[in-house]
Formats: structure tokens, sequence, C-alpha cells
């Protein structure tokens, strides 16, 4: 059960990501460059996809994925929603810190030696080789934005 209720939070975590890269979308895309958008929908789709996966490894686990981002999801809105108003960059570092957040998580989880091997393996080869290209794409994003 235990193994179920730390891909839950993965799950809810990812979620949470997903619903901060559409809300940070619909700003950008009204004053962001095209390649801006363009990365940060890539960014969006591969958050898609860990949901997916994780989905997929709960439910093989004989457990029920969770349906929504949770308290940290309504957190992360109402931050992004702050940033959209504060502009791009505030935008963008929002994103990153999200990311960065994440990559600890799943480092945190890797760290624990009673983690079956399925559940290491999606970290190991998946979750959190994304979330670390996530914060390469957006220290590249915000290079720019700070030139």
């Amino acid at each position: 059960m235990h193994n179920i209720d730390t891909l839950n939070k993965f799950l809810e975590d990812e979620l949470s990501a997903t619903e901060t890269y559409q809300q940070v979308q619909t700003k950008l895309s009204e004053d962001a460059g095209l390649g801006e958008c363009q990365d940060l929908t890539l960014l969006y789709e591969e958050h898609k996809e860990a949901v997916s996966s994780l989905q997929t490894l709960i439910s093989q686990l004989g457990g029920t994925p969770s349906a929504d981002s949770g308290a940290w999801g309504t957190w992360a809105q109402i931050v992004q929603g702050g940033a959209n108003l504060l502009g791009k960059e505030v935008a963008l570092r929002s994103l990153q810190s999200g990311e960065k957040s994440g990559a600890e998580a799943y480092e945190e989880a890797l760290q624990k030696t009673e983690l079956p091997l399925d559940i290491r393996s999606l970290i190991e080869t998946k979750l959190l080789p994304a979330q670390q290209e996530h914060i390469r794409t957006l220290d590249r994003l915000l290079a720019v934005e700070t030139e």
C-alpha cells in the first residue's frame, strides 16, 4: 500500500504540473514567441505522459489512481496565477521551481532501498530524466528572457 501512496503522490504532482503548464501556456501564448510556446507544449506533453505511466503502474499494483492534483495543485495554481500577472520571467521561474521540487521528490524516492524494481525503473528511466531535461529547458528560456 505504501508504494501506491508514493505513486499517487507523484501522480498528484504530475497532474499539478499539467494544470500549471496549461495555465502558463494560455498566458504566454498571448505574448511569447512561437518557439517558447513549442518548448512549453513539449514539457506539458511529457508531464501528460508521466501521468499516464503513473496511472498505469498504480492500476497494475491494484491501486486507484488519484483523479486530481489535490491541495498542492490548488496551491500551484494560486502561485502560478500570481506569477502570470507579474510577467513571463516570473511565470518561467515558477515552473522551474516546480520542476526542481519534482526532481527532488524523485531523487528522494530513489534513496529508499525498499523501492520495488518497477517503480525504481520508472523513476530512473523516465520520470527523473524528464524533470532534469525540463529544468535545462527552463534554464535556457530564462537565459534568453534575462538577456
